[in-house]
């Protein structure tokens, strides 16, 4: 049986995912689909929209057959780590095939971008610490630097699928896996449109975008699978709401204006001063909107930002995301899933987590804490009962 592993965040699955999923068996002839999916906090800094249960019942009702988180200390990072996380994951459940979507389309491209970056590593460093002394941010940084050096570059690495393809190639090869990577050209939709498109593919901003600005979200049931509709609609239902950052601001201004200097500065991602930035805004802030138009600079990006904020609210410090080392917490299966898991669940090298309340890692404190913070805006009984669901919730096994 061969696998085929896909590194998603699912905020929320639609019809692009869709096709992604479809692509990615398809194009490998893979017999079991592995996707390893971000928890509450996602790569740029944002809450998800739902749970990570409800986005693992997305996928498995999509055809994904083993649905594994991406930990904290990696799915709330630059695309290098986010990337190093994940492959990790796929090397140790065997996975034989990697498939990412990229703007490029072409893995060809993304093999000898790799080889050239591996090359002339030292060059792009000092060119990347050239660039940042200017006031570039660290993407930006880079994208110029790889101009630089590569004048006639294979991929264009300004682009946010690009980036993070090109992450998953480098990091297939430097930790010398064994998966093989494939990539699927983008349709119709950009990663940062963020208007709905007038076919049945839209991204997954302008569908939240959408989501956010009107209380009915019926309008969207082209853009997505019927059961990612009906998800949503459960959700709202049993939760009262959708997440989003404004949900978390107060905890936010709470725990700024009342947490020592000295505390703020152990805070991951928190360097060179910013944090005497974060202090001059927070009080007169209104709104996290408010917060980050304000705080935000061309040396400090607004996702950098956002993830630093999500590192205060769930107090991650520093020694805590440089000790963090990547482990299977296993979210869901179909049948297909569960089989393949059998064939090779002797082999794993890295710890597997079916149950927190029996696990006695401790890496998965942070993804704890990650939830309790996830579940702040709740309600009373239901932020205790999502907090409780965390330690008690088994694998969902579909259908």
């Amino acid at each position: 049986m061969q696998a085929v592993g896909i590194i998603v965040e699912y905020n929320p699955f639609h019809n692009g995912h869709a096709y992604h999923l479809q692509q990615a068996k398809q194009q490998t002839g893979a017999d079991c689909v592995i996707a390893v999916m971000s928890g509450h906090f996602l790569q740029r800094g944002e809450p998800a929209l739902v749970s990570k249960w409800s986005r693992t019942r997305m996928a498995l009702a999509a055809g994904a057959d083993l649905v594994v988180e991406l930990p904290y200390a990696f799915s709330t990072q630059k695309a290098e780590t986010f990337a190093s996380g994940a492959i990790s994951i796929l090397e140790s459940l065997h996975t034989d095939f990697v498939c990412f979507g990229s703007e490029n389309g072409n893995i060809d491209s993304f093999t000898r971008t790799a080889d050239l970056l591996e090359a002339h590593e030292s060059e792009l460093s000092a060119l990347i610490q050239q660039e940042m002394k200017k006031g570039n941010s660290y993407p930006k940084a880079a994208s110029n630097a790889f101009l630089q050096l590569f004048t006639e570059a294979p991929i264009d690495l300004s682009q946010p699928n690009n980036v993070l393809g090109m992450s998953y190639v480098a990091a297939i090869k430097k930790q010398h896996a064994s998966i093989k990577p494939y990539t699927i050209t983008r349709i119709q939709s950009h990663y940062h449109d963020d208007s709905l498109s007038s076919s049945f593919i839209s991204s997954a901003t302008s569908i939240r975008k959408a989501i956010f600005d009107s209380s009915s979200h019926g309008d969207l049931s082209k853009h997505m699978p019927v059961s990612t509709a009906n998800e949503l609609t459960a959700y709202k239902q049993a939760h009262g709401q959708f997440h989003h950052w404004e949900h978390y601001f107060p905890f936010l201004k709470y725990k700024l204006l009342t947490t020592p200097l000295y505390d703020l500065q152990r805070i991951y991602e928190i360097e060179e001063g910013i944090e005497h930035r974060l202090l001059s805004y927070i009080s007169s802030a209104t709104s996290f909107e408010d917060f980050l138009t304000n705080v935000k600079t061309k040396r400090y990006t607004r996702t950098r930002l956002q993830r630093m904020c999500v590192h205060l609210l769930t107090n991650t410090t520093k020694s805590e995301m440089q000790q963090a080392d990547p482990y299977i917490r296993l979210l869901g299966m179909s049948k297909t899933g569960q089989g393949y898991l059998k064939t090779i669940k002797k082999k794993l090298s890295l710890p597997i987590v079916s149950t927190v309340s029996q696990c006695k890692l401790k890496e998965i404190d942070t993804d704890i804490k990650a939830t309790h913070v996830y579940s702040m805006p709740f309600q009373e009984p239901l932020r205790s009962q999502f907090m409780k669901q965390e330690y008690t919730q088994p694998p969902i096994i579909w259908p």
